[in-house]
């Protein structure tokens, strides 16, 4: 079991089986972006503009307060669902638009650091590093690793049915929630910010 909680504490969670998982940092401009829309940047990206995320299967997490408070948005109309607390604005992760594609990506602002190693393993793979900040960039690593375990978690769920148990769709497949899609003037400045 590993707990979830955003800043203020009104949401919490957790997951309930760890199950295969991918830890990795993100440089991606959309990860940015979503940093940037909640006014999170300095509290999510580390200082070279990445975001640390844990992909896990859907069905393995479990809200149990201040479910109400989870919001969403897409960066676009095609683009992913990134959860958050609109309570404090804490990032909890990002999903596809279909819950049939059964991982979450959690962000680590919602995980509990201390565990994190234990809970994940300590091994982070480096993805995106052609859009990270500044001139040294990271050197990209892990990549296939991540590409068989996505793979595996999206896979068997389909098959196994479990991608139905998904705290952020409903029993139709549907979002729990609307999340707002942001026009292209709002991305852009939000990508002009970074």
């Amino acid at each position: 079991m590993h707990l979830i909680q955003c800043k203020c504490g009104a949401v919490k969670g957790q997951l309930n089986k760890i199950g295969t998982t991918n830890r990795l940092i993100c440089y991606c401009t959309d990860c940015r972006a979503f940093a940037h829309f909640l006014g999170k940047a300095p509290f999510v990206l580390d200082e070279q503009g990445g975001t640390e995320i844990v992909q896990v299967s859907q069905q393995h997490l479990f809200f149990y307060q201040g479910e109400h408070f989870i919001s969403a948005v897409r960066l676009s109309e095609n683009g992913m669902i990134r959860w958050y607390a609109a309570c404090c604005g804490t990032p909890i992760g990002n999903t596809m638009a279909s819950r049939k594609a059964s991982f979450i990506g959690l962000i680590h602002s919602c995980l509990d650091r201390q565990q994190m190693d234990k809970d994940f393993g300590a091994d982070v793979a480096i993805l995106n590093t052609d859009t990270a900040l500044g001139q040294a960039k990271p050197k990209q690593r892990g990549l296939m690793g991540v590409l068989v375990r996505f793979i595996w978690i999206v896979v068997t769920n389909r098959i196994n049915g479990r991608y139905k148990n998904s705290p952020l769709f409903n029993s139709s497949g549907l979002p729990r929630v609307t999340p707002k899609i942001l026009n292209t003037d709002e991305l852009d400045k939000l990508k002009s910010d970074v």
